[in-house]
């Protein structure tokens, strides 16, 4: 299959990962994909943000970067019909993003086959922590986009929520959560030379890894520490920086707990796993409603007991007591009380790393996987277009080649 591949980000994170690691996978499967995005960022190290874009955003009222990003709809779609007439795709594979109606303009003029891939409900969210002065004109391009694709990809049965009701029909919805690569992200993964390099060995190591914000209620994990007996045998590995990052270490600080708390910052992506297998603990203390957490999966993978708040969403992959501990997102006693527990028992973690660990394996939690599952659907589709038009559009209809 000849897949061409669109996306707006520039950022060099988690959805830099993803981007990259579902073009490999599709690769590896032997389709080939032609990628179509902004210019300019490559040379960019892991965790930077997004560079010209995040400048330009802070400095434009909001009203006008929102218009500049539906104006850059017009360019994007320039170069995506320029890859079109070139390359003959059998699909488009666009990673939605607010105000981008190329994907949506060029399954419109040609029928090509569009599939988009949903990673949150962006006009909501935006609206609900950073504010759209456009809002009536970001619902409708969500909403448009979302109805006008031929396969929605949201990555939890939460986000899915919000494209059925925009009127999407269940046929063309298929969940699609986050993966691993499971030769990266493993069990037999070596942390000996992290944890001697950071002076971890013969400790209880917990762990966290992302952007830290003050939200993630990281300083509730010192609490948790300093009201336990072997305290001094216990420390708090951070892998990543943000906003947050200072407020956790003077909190450390204020309550003694300052030498065992290491804040590392970014580390290359190549890096991170062994960072992670040295976590005894894993945490994901706030996760967003709808989200599918990178972290999470990365944590599975490498066999680590993890700590997660109970909602809809984790519960699409963990179970208490089963490969997970789960505590009520709202009560950060609960929160604490798991981390204490597996603090005191070495075989009660051991137990939970393995189910999750089998649990990617079982569930096939992989970004082959995940290609495998989107590249199957997308045939299913073809045949019942064969019968009833699935891939319809006002210029006719293209099927799978």
């Amino acid at each position: 299959m000849r897949i061409l591949y669109h996306h707006r980000t520039v950022s060099r994170d988690g959805q830099d990962v993803h981007i990259e690691e579902m073009i490999a996978a599709l690769r590896r499967q032997g389709h080939v994909v032609r990628v179509v995005a902004p210019q300019g960022e490559d040379s960019a190290s892991f965790g930077k943000d997004g560079g010209w874009a995040a400048w330009i955003k802070q400095m434009l009222p909001k009203a006008v970067y929102e218009a500049l990003e539906m104006g850059y709809s017009l360019f994007a779609y320039r170069r995506l019909r320029q890859a079109y007439d070139s390359f003959q795709p059998d699909i488009l594979y666009e990673r939605y993003n607010l105000y981008f109606l190329a994907g949506y303009w060029l399954k419109a003029r040609t029928g090509l086959p569009y599939v988009v891939e949903i990673n949150s409900p962006l006009a909501s969210e935006r609206a609900e922590f950073g504010g759209l002065a456009l809002r009536r004109l970001a619902e409708w391009s969500e909403r448009t986009v979302w109805r006008g694709a031929d396969l929605t990809l949201p990555v939890t049965d939460v986000l899915a929520e919000f494209v059925r009701r925009t009127g999407v029909t269940e046929a063309r919805i298929l969940v699609v959560p986050n993966g691993i690569d499971p030769q990266r992200f493993s069990p037999q993964v070596d942390s000996t030379a992290v944890r001697r390099r950071h002076g971890l060995e013969g400790k209880v190591v917990l762990g966290f890894t992302g952007f830290i914000r003050d939200w993630h209620g990281l300083p509730h994990v010192i609490d948790a520490m300093a009201a336990m007996e072997n305290r001094a045998e216990l420390h708090f590995l951070v892998i990543g920086d943000g906003p947050g990052r200072a407020a956790l270490e003077e909190y450390a600080e204020a309550r003694g707990m300052r030498d065992q708390l290491t804040t590392l910052g970014v580390v290359g992506r190549d890096h991170v796993a062994s960072y992670v297998a040295a976590f005894d603990i894993a945490l994901q203390p706030k996760v967003v409603a709808y989200a599918s957490p990178l972290k999470l999966f990365e944590y599975m993978g490498l066999g680590r007991a993890i700590v997660a708040p109970d909602q809809p969403n984790i519960r699409e992959v963990l179970r208490d007591g089963e490969n997970a501990l789960l505590f009520d997102p709202d009560d950060p006693a609960q929160f604490c009380r798991a981390i204490m527990l597996l603090c005191g028992d070495s075989v009660l973690r051991a137990r939970l790393g393995a189910a999750a660990a089998h649990t990617i394996e079982m569930r096939d939690f992989t970004w082959d996987g995940n290609a495998r599952r989107i590249v199957a659907r997308l045939h299913e589709q073809e045949g019942r277009s064969n019968r009833d038009e699935v891939f319809s559009s006002p210029l006719g209809t293209q099927g799978i080649r």
